[in-house]
């Protein structure tokens, strides 16, 4: 059985965690083949939106506590090594790849996977979830962008308490401490994801790529540097034929078919 499975659905490639009996844990087998697959979709010029999703009833309980086990007992000394090696490639790839990523988050989200549904650029949450930090639980404090992204989403005291406290939480909650994303109900999850995506793909491409690249860096810049940052993007995209067709569509009061170009 694979890890992880990649299923096209036209435009938009369904990257889905698949270790339903475990949970969709994180063993170094699924975390190897979430890097190598979003690497691929990431590259594929096929692909133009992604949903990140878990098969069964989590989305991931986060790392693999009994693989973490046993390399602790052997091998103490490597086995922080998957923070360098999987879940900062995978963060950074979900948040800055070209194409919009949609998380689809069907069930328990905790540690790892809270950070992975965050970096993504929107959100579907099953209205039955359990969301948590769960890292003090361990001994560990945040990886998979937690730090950042969770202070971004509810604030830094309210991202104070869910780390610290690690108590779990549900996405109604954190709706009221300021989470994005859609709340819908559990079989609701995944086709409300296909729809966002779907929309998504039909979305210019290389000015979505520009969205996502200002919004990523933006909140760290002077205003004057991020105005900057968007003058320079403006003018790039102003030149593409993308542009031009959809100016040209509006006029004409047609809807513009964006390739990319």
């Amino acid at each position: 059985m694979s890890e992880v499975v990649r299923v096209d659905d036209g435009a938009v490639a369904v990257v889905r965690l698949n270790r339903p009996g475990r949970g969709n844990a994180l063993n170094e087998a699924l975390k190897s083949a979430l890097l190598e697959t979003l690497r691929e979709v990431a590259g594929a010029p096929s692909v133009r939106a992604v949903v990140l999703t878990g098969a069964g009833p989590a989305f991931t309980v986060g790392q693999d506590l009994g693989e973490l086990g046993a390399l602790l007992r052997t091998s103490p000394e490597t086995a922080g090594e998957t923070v360098e090696r999987h879940y900062n490639p995978i963060t950074l790839l979900l948040a800055t790849m070209p194409k919009p990523v949609v998380a689809a988050v069907n069930g328990t989200c905790v540690g790892a996977g809270l950070g992975f549904a965050l970096a993504c650029d929107l959100q579907v949450w099953s209205s039955a979830a359990t969301l948590s930090t769960a890292f003090h639980k361990v001994g560990l404090t945040c990886d998979s962008g937690l730090s950042a992204t969770l202070v971004r989403a509810v604030g830094a005291a309210r991202a104070s308490s869910l780390v610290l406290l690690a108590e779990p939480f549900s996405p109604r909650q954190a709706a009221g401490w300021g989470f994005a994303g859609d709340i819908v109900e559990p079989d609701e999850v995944e086709p409300h994801a296909m729809r966002l995506a779907r929309r998504l793909t039909a979305g210019p491409p290389r000015a979505i790529a520009a969205s996502k690249r200002l919004l990523a860096s933006s909140p760290y810049r002077p205003l004057a540097e991020a105005l900057a940052a968007e003058a320079a993007e403006q003018s790039a995209l102003g030149r593409t034929r993308d542009h031009a067709a959809a100016v040209s569509a509006f006029l004409d009061k047609e809807e513009p078919a964006f390739t990319g170009d």
